[in-house]
Order: C-alpha cells, then sequence, then structure tokens
C-alpha cells in the first residue's frame, strides 16, 4: 500500500483522499498539522500507488485504514476525511471506536441513494487524449489534479481506474450510511462546501444528530481546503486545540 509519511510527532493524524485523488494532494495541509502530531495519508485501494484493487465496500476501505493506524502505533488518530475519505472515516470511527479520538469530514453526505455514476459517466468519455500536465489542467478542473495522472507511452493518463471508480460510486446510490454516523461517539467537526453539489441539509444534520461542530463554507467549492485554505485551516486547527484530548 503505498503510505504518505509527512512527519511530525505524536498522535497519529491520518489523512483519507476523496475519489479519484491519492495521499500525496494532502501535502499543503500537513505541514500545517504536524505540529499537532504524526501525520500520515494512505493511498486508498485503487488509488495512487496502492496495488489493491477490489472488493470496494467501505467496510474494506474502513478496514484498510484501520490496518495502517494499527501497523503503525498511530491510534488513537485524528482521522480527516475528504469526501469519499469522510464516509471512510465515518465507518472506521464507528467499526472500530479504539483507533479514532476525533474526526474531521469535508463535503460529504450519508445518504446519495438514486444518483447513479450515469450522471457524471459521460463527462469522462469525453475526456481528449491528455498530451501534458498543462492539457490536462486546461480541460479538468480539479485542484492539484495533475497529481492524479501518470505519462505513459500514449500520453498522460489518469492513475486510478475508471471502472474502479465507477464501481466504488456506485455503492453510493444504493446505500444509506446514517448508521455510521449514528456510531459515531468521538469529537467530530463537519466542514461543508457552499458550492460543492452534495444534497443540501445533510451535513448539518449530521452534526445535530451527532453534537458535531459544523462550519458551512459558501464561497468553497467540493475540495474546501484547497479552494478556501485559510478557512478550512482554521476550523480545524481550532477543532484539534479545542476538542481533542491531549495523547
Amino acid at each position: 500500500m503505498g503510505v504518505v509519511e509527512f512527519g511530525g510527532s505524536g498522535r497519529g493524524i491520518v489523512l483519507l483522499h476523496g475519489l479519484m485523488s491519492r495521499a500525496s494532494t494532502w501535502w499543503t495541509v500537513a505541514q500545517w498539522l504536524k505540529p499537532y502530531g504524526r501525520v500520515v495519508a494512505p493511498d486508498a485501494r485503487g488509488h495512487g500507488r496502492n496495488p489493491r484493487r477490489g472488493p470496494f465496500r467501505t467496510e474494506d476501505f474502513a478496514a484498510d485504514a484501520a490496518a495502517v493506524i494499527e501497523e503503525r502505533g498511530l491510534g488513537p488518530a485524528v482521522v480527516i476525511g475528504h469526501s469519499m475519505g469522510g464516509l471512510h472515516a465515518w465507518a472506521l470511527a464507528a467499526a472500530r471506536p479504539d483507533l479514532v479520538a476525533a474526526v474531521v469530514v469535508e463535503d460529504v453526505v450519508p445518504d446519495n441513494r438514486g444518483r447513479t455514476v450515469d450522471e457524471w459517466r459521460w463527462y469522462f468519455d469525453a475526456w481528449p487524449v491528455f498530451e501534458s500536465p498543462a492539457h490536462v489542467r486546461s480541460v479538468v478542473d480539479v485542484p492539484r489534479v495533475e497529481e492524479l495522472f501518470e505519462e505513459r507511452d500514449d500520453g498522460w493518463h489518469l492513475i486510478a481506474r475508471m471502472e474502479d471508480l465507477y464501481e466504488i460510486a456506485a455503492e453510493w446510490g444504493e446505500r444509506s450510511y446514517w448508521d455510521l454516523v449514528d456510531a459515531v461517539r468521538c469529537p467530530m467537526l463537519v466542514v461543508e462546501a457552499g458550492r460543492g453539489g452534495m444534497r443540501p441539509g445533510q451535513m448539518e444534520e449530521v452534526a445535530r444528530r451527532t453534537g458535531a461542530s459544523y462550519l458551512l463554507v459558501p464561497e468553497s467549492g467540493h475540495v474546501v481546503h484547497d479552494q478556501a485554505p485559510e478557512v478550512y485551516r482554521g476550523a480545524v486547527e481550532a477543532f484539534l486545540s479545542g476538542s481533542v484530548p491531549p495523547v
């Protein structure tokens, strides 16, 4: 498994990336997190340099994260997840509360039932053959998108396989994850992007049901930690300072 050790010491801080992404995209966030603990980010299965592909159930991803925490002696850790990584953080905290001291989730909702990958498959089908990282950036409007691609003989390609991404996302349209949310007992911060496209009201409801702190960032797109970095940093640092017990 590809696991990035960003540095720091003390309490474990585990960063879980979103769909299509990879561990290295957390680099900027990791730099200001290092004074708070030992910062580690794994590539999820099917992503980055993780050689493992399926199965892709949410519980499989959570088990992978648990293994990273246990094998590296990071627990109980602060687990910070973006989008898909936030879902995995809920699953991990629900299944292994002994490994999780606190959770930060960014722009993810527990219930997307009825939505299908066909809503966005056309977008990926329309991608050209990319000739350079600049070409990628001109087409794909995602922060740090060039980190998600690699050069091959015939151009630049997404590291993750589209068929894997479709399989992962398909589960989200079939399941409600409120049971995972309701099982979280540790302190939690919920950060919602005002322009992220998530179903409205659910993240605020997560906070209400769990007693979590909640922040709406109206000006931000889906990747709050890159698109509103100072707001995100301020919220996370305040949460760590006020809600997370010392080691």
